[in-house]
C-alpha cells in the first residue's frame, strides 16, 4: 500500500516532513512539492508511481487560511486560497485517479472544515474553498465510485494545530465562542482527524462513499 498525503511546501517544508518521518518510522517516505505548481503535479505523480508502483490512498490535506475583513481581501489573496485549497486538490486528485482507475481500486479523503458548515467571520476565502471541497467530494464520489474509487471528506472542528492556534490564541473571544458551542467542551487533537481518516481508508468503511464526516466534538450541532 502506498499512502500519499500532500503537503503544501511552504507550510510543510523538508524539516517538518523529516521530523514526521522520524516519528512514523522507516516506511514513511516524505516528498516535498509545492502544490501551487499545477503544471508540475503530473510529473510529481509519475515520480511517485515510478518509485512505488501505485497509489492506494490520497489524503488532500494541503491548505492555507487567511483571516481578514471581507472588504479588505484582495483578488490575489482570494485566488491564492482557492488555488491552494481547491484547484491543487482537484489537479492532484485527477492525476492520482488516472492511476487508480487502472487497478479499479482506490480511496480519496478530502479535508474540509467547520467553515463549510456555518458562517464564520473574516475567513471568506477559506470558507469558499472548503465549501467547494465538500461539493467536489460528492461529485467525485458519484462519478468515481462505480470505478472502484471511494471518495469521502472529513470536516474537522477546532483542532489544536499551528493554524488554529494562530487564529484563536490571539482572539480570546473567538476561542471562547468556539468552545462554548462545542458540546464536548474542548479542542480536538490532530490524532482525532488521523483516526477518522484511517477508518475511512480502511475496509471497515468499504461501503461508505460521498460522506462529509464532522470530527468536531459536536460543534456543528452545538448552540
Amino acid at each position: 500500500m502506498f499512502l500519499l498525503l500532500p503537503k503544501h511546501y511552504r507550510g510543510r517544508g523538508a524539516q517538518k516532513l523529516n521530523c514526521a518521518k522520524e516519528k512514523l518510522g522507516g516506511l514513511c517516505v516524505p516528498f516535498c512539492f509545492d502544490l501551487t505548481n499545477l503544471a508540475g503535479i503530473p510529473g510529481f505523480i509519475e515520480n511517485v508511481i515510478k518509485q512505488f508502483g501505485h497509489i492506494d490512498i490520497l489524503v488532500n490535506n494541503a491548505g492555507v487560511n487567511l483571516k481578514k475583513d471581507f472588504t479588505e481581501v484582495s483578488d490575489a489573496e482570494f485566488q491564492h486560497i482557492l488555488l491552494t485549497n481547491v484547484t491543487a486538490a482537484f489537479v492532484l486528485s485527477r492525476e492520482v485517479v488516472k492511476k487508480m482507475m487502472k487497478k479499479k481500486h482506490g480511496c480519496i479523503i478530502n479535508i474540509s472544515s467547520m467553515a463549510a458548515q456555518y458562517g464564520l467571520p473574516k475567513v471568506i476565502a477559506y470558507t469558499a474553498s472548503k465549501s467547494a471541497i465538500e461539493g467536489m467530494t460528492k461529485a467525485m464520489a458519484v462519478e468515481l465510485s462505480p470505478k472502484g474509487i471511494r471518495v469521502n471528506c472529513i470536516a474537522p472542528g477546532f483542532i489544536t494545530t499551528a493554524m488554529s492556534s494562530k487564529a484563536l490564541d490571539n482572539d480570546e473571544e473567538r476561542k471562547q465562542k468556539a468552545l462554548s458551542r462545542t458540546p464536548m467542551g474542548k479542542l480536538g487533537e490532530p490524532a482525532d482527524i488521523g483516526d477518522a481518516a484511517l477508518f475511512l481508508a480502511s475496509d471497515a468503511a468499504k461501503y461508505i462513499t460521498g460522506v462529509v464526516l464532522p470530527v468536531d466534538g459536536g460543534n456543528a450541532i452545538g448552540f
